[in-house]
């Protein structure tokens, strides 16, 4: 089977960045995951787990400090664009973040650069639809008490991981 390419588009900046060091652990037609370090080193995190929902527009990651301890979920709202003939996934930030402390704290962010590439038309009305609903229903799931629907993937994911190594 041909190797598959994972691409992050983004609209602010714009670019387009191949995620060529993201392993693959899961796939579904339904859910990716995969296990990354970050692009760019910090000093707040180092890495995490990412669980794409292909069929919600929605990629929640676990991410880790350098000393592997939870700093927060990061939900990112995102389209995906599925290319067969060159086996590559591309996923687009639409640039709306929710953010899950462990304590149960929740964060909106990136809401001004959502209304930056909406008055700017980068995005067409059906998709800025989308990612509003999108991001309505991970707020429901989370304020729902739900949340571990998502996030039961990723963990499901590790235990997995960890058990084969």
């Amino acid at each position: 089977m041909k190797q598959i390419r994972l691409f992050r588009r983004r609209f602010l900046p714009d670019e387009l960045t191949e995620l060529k060091d993201d392993r693959i652990i899961y796939m579904s037609d339904d859910v990716l995951i995969t296990k990354w370090n970050v692009l760019k080193p910090r000093k707040d995190i180092s890495n995490g787990v990412s669980a794409y929902f292909l069929k919600h527009g929605i990629k929640v990651s676990k991410i880790y400090d350098a000393g592997q301890n939870l700093v927060y979920w990061y939900c990112d709202i995102i389209d995906t664009r599925i290319d067969n003939d060159t086996n590559s996934y591309t996923f687009e930030d639409l640039l709306i973040d929710v953010l899950v402390f462990p304590d149960g704290h929740v964060e909106v962010v990136d809401m001004d650069e959502f209304a930056d590439i909406m008055e700017k038309n980068v995005l067409d009305k059906r998709l800025e639809i989308s990612a509003l609903r999108r991001t309505d229903y991970l707020l429901r799931l989370i304020y729902s008490g739900k949340f571990s629907q998502l996030t039961d993937y990723i963990e499901k994911a590790e235990k997995e991981l960890h058990a084969n190594q």
